[in-house]
């Protein structure tokens, strides 16, 4: 088999819920544990930080494996979804596994898996553990595929989880409000280990409290006054944020958007959590403490060279300027709307798709009003029909056109639009995905 015979495999055969929906999700570990138990627990032959959330995980994720990449650990980093190639899900010190190791996997466990009727992303999570014991990583940052309780995943017995907020989406699989959400999501809650919020909302902060006392496990709310790490967060004018922290030096972010202030606020707490539980202990030796604000500021830097993360907040070219951002649900939308309204230019142009199991309304509400807009699709069965959203786009006061593909929108965008606007491309993560397929 081919590199692409095996792709086109897994995600033609195997159920997915990016692709499908809810159709594609399977409930419970029983597939998972017998994966695991197949390939003799190779979780247990590695450290992990698990990191669950509706908003901001990718992130926090990449940037957690940066710093403790540029610390000198050998890292593993399992993220989803993908953005232009499947490789870029599991990742060791910044490099894709290779197309060989994917096709080797699957010729030899086929036989095993299929029998067991496993999802994609079952089959993608055991083979990213098998990859990390196989590379000898160090620790690996492990990114929650959907919700947390019975994500597969979650096997794991980590040395930190991370919960980095609620909001609502997947409503139909992981519950209709915030609580039942937030209780799906904090069952990445372990006994004893340390756990940070990255926010809470007045409904998920008590069923946090009750998880952690439940699972005697230290927790950590990184909003908080007194673990506050970000005091303030300045945009600078080449892109990336200035920071001022209260227990570090001033340092740069590369990573833009002012969502990323608490998601950066969330990653230094997490990162303090360590040393006190004696990762990076030689942080506290005075000697050493010039060395390690100085890589973490490299690391910090450089989050999208040293992990390979796309897509947030993430300047594609100049004159014009065209953004692309992986936001997808109101609470994404947000911070994307916020900071939308602080764009300078003669005239906004908005490429977007939704997929269809997302608050469309409350999406639509969030958009600015004199912006031109693209209404598109992507290439996913979950894709909303671009002449719907339109339809919803009238309905809110929005002027624009249908595009039946997310190239054709992004062409007609850059073709009306003059060096001084500004052309935002997202919506949704596969239609940021299909545009920066696009470009290779």
């Amino acid at each position: 088999m081919t590199y692409k015979n095996v792709t086109d495999y897994l995600f033609s055969q195997t159920p997915s819920f990016e692709k499908q929906g809810a159709s594609g999700y399977k409930e419970g570990l029983e597939t998972t544990i017998k994966l695991d138990e197949h390939f003799d627990h190779p979780h247990e032959h590695f450290r992990s930080i698990h990191i669950a959330g509706t908003n901001g995980k990718g992130s926090v994720a990449h940037s957690i494996a940066a710093m403790l990449q540029v610390y000198g650990y050998r890292v593993g980093l399992y993220t989803s979804p993908h953005l232009i190639d499947f490789r870029e899900r599991i990742r060791v010190n910044g490099v894709p596994i290779s197309e060989e190791y994917v096709v080797d996997f699957i010729e030899k466990e086929k036989s095993f898996f299929e029998p067991l009727k496993p999802t994609f992303f079952e089959i993608t999570t055991a083979m990213a553990f098998k990859y990390f014991k196989d590379m000898n990583v160090d620790i690996a940052v492990v990114e929650v595929g959907l919700g947390g309780r019975l994500d597969c995943t979650n096997i794991i017995t980590p040395i930190l989880s991370v919960i980095t907020n609620i909001s609502l989406d997947h409503t139909q699989l992981l519950g209709a409000s915030l609580e039942q959400i937030a209780m799906e999501k904090g069952g990445i809650i372990k006994t004893g280990i340390p756990v940070v919020i990255g926010e809470t909302l007045p409904e998920t902060r008590p069923i946090f409290e009750a998880l952690a006392q439940e699972h005697n496990a230290p927790i950590h709310f990184a909003e908080d006054e007194e673990e506050k790490e970000i005091e303030t967060a300045e945009a600078l004018p080449e892109g990336g944020i200035h920071y001022t922290a209260r227990h570090l030096a001033d340092f740069n972010g590369e990573l833009s958007g002012i969502y990323q202030k608490k998601n950066m606020n969330t990653t230094i707490v997490a990162m303090h959590i360590l040393m006190d539980t004696g990762y990076l202990c030689e942080c506290y030796n005075p000697e050493n403490n010039r060395k390690i604000q100085e890589e973490m500021n490299l690391a910090l830097q450089n989050v999208t060279k040293i992990t390979g993360l796309m897509g947030r907040w993430q300047t594609i070219r100049k004159q014009p300027t065209i953004v692309c951002d992986t936001g997808h649900n109101v609470g994404g939308w947000e911070y994307i709307s916020k900071q939308l309204a602080t764009v300078k230019c003669e005239k906004m142009h908005i490429v977007i798709g939704i997929v269809d199991d997302k608050d469309i309304y409350g999406i639509m509400n969030l958009l600015p009003k004199d912006a031109t807009y693209y209404y598109t699709k992507a290439d996913s069965k979950r894709a909303f029909p671009e002449t719907s959203l339109k339809v919803f786009g009238d309905q809110f006061g929005l002027t624009g056109e249908c595009y039946a593909t997310v190239p054709e929108a992004v062409r007609a965008a850059t073709d009306a639009a003059t060096p001084e606007d500004f052309i935002f491309i997202g919506g949704s993560t596969y239609v940021v995905a299909d545009f920066l397929k696009s470009r290779n």
